[in-house]
């Protein structure tokens, strides 16, 4: 039997919202494996379907860079908090961010660029030196609108950001694109797709399973467990497809009915830790 250590009890809780005692049988039954974990949980009806938050991350800072109609983010890791906070590490991944926004649309193209005559990895080397620790590109996104704007919004001290690509015309486009970055930052559940057409059907077929076997394990008819699944996955993807989802600032309202004219062409939403979750799956 795989030994169930505290840290992974509380990564599973963090990740869930499942009681203490629930999350160690779950990883028990599922020998350790924490995704494994997970599912046993939603299966049970114990865990969260639109939880995102999880597994513990390493320090750096996320940064975002905006011009016009195109836009950059990236995740630069560090060691420790201090050094993620110093004003060169900051400076250093505000400048990458820049990059990405100028062409530069993934970690290899970025590590490439160059940036004041010399490779970006060169530049990265020259700070590992300064900083006295380890620096490394994790992720780096770019978005470019043909008619409209990119907008973006950082959080919590460099720990999340987000970017919106808005096409349209007129004025109000750099506030919407603002206040959307600020829904996609804070909602609950986080946004997966634009729209109900963009949620992968890998993810739909995963909850649908978990959904057919919370029906059966209630008892349902099975007559009628296909027609409750459906339901369950309209009610799930409207949670997570950003337009349907109520606006952050005004419940009442759907992101979609904040557009007018304008729509959405993408969003990046990078949380400080979640590219190495990404590696790790």
């Amino acid at each position: 039997m795989a030994e169930i250590s505290a840290k992974d009890v509380k990564a599973l809780r963090e990740q869930t919202g499942a009681g203490m005692m629930d999350c160690k049988r779950a990883l028990t039954e599922s020998g350790g494996d924490l995704a494994k974990a997970v599912e046993v949980l939603r299966e049970r009806g114990l865990a969260k379907a639109g939880k995102r938050e999880g597994r513990a991350t390493s320090e750096g800072a996320i940064a975002i860079a905006t011009s016009g109609s195109t836009g950059g983010i990236v995740e630069v890791g560090c060691e420790t908090d201090f050094v993620a906070r110093t004003d060169d590490f900051i400076a250093l991944a505000e400048r990458l961010a820049q990059i990405v926004a100028e062409g530069a649309d993934s970690v290899d193209a970025l590590l490439a660029a160059s940036i004041d005559g010399e490779t970006v990895n060169d530049r990265i080397v020259a700070a590992i030196a300064k900083l006295g620790e380890n620096v490394v590109v994790k992720r780096a996104a770019r978005i470019s609108v043909g008619s409209g704007v990119v907008g973006g919004y950082v959080h919590a001290g460099g720990k999340l950001g987000v970017l919106v690509g808005v096409e349209g015309s007129g004025d109000g486009l750099d506030v919407l694109a603002k206040d959307v970055s600020m829904h996609v930052a804070a909602a609950d559940p986080t946004p997966v797709a634009v729209s109900r057409e963009g949620v992968s059907a890998g993810l739909l077929a995963s909850e649908r399973e978990i959904f057919k076997k919370q029906a059966l394990a209630e008892g349902k008819p099975e007559k009628i467990v296909d027609k409750i699944v459906e339901g369950k996955i309209n009610k799930f993807v409207s949670e997570i497809a950003l337009v349907e989802q109520a606006f952050v600032k005004d419940p009442d309202k759907k992101v979609g009915e904040l557009l007018g004219d304008a729509n959405i062409s993408a969003f990046e939403r990078f949380k400080l830790g979640q590219g190495d979750e990404a590696e790790a799956e």
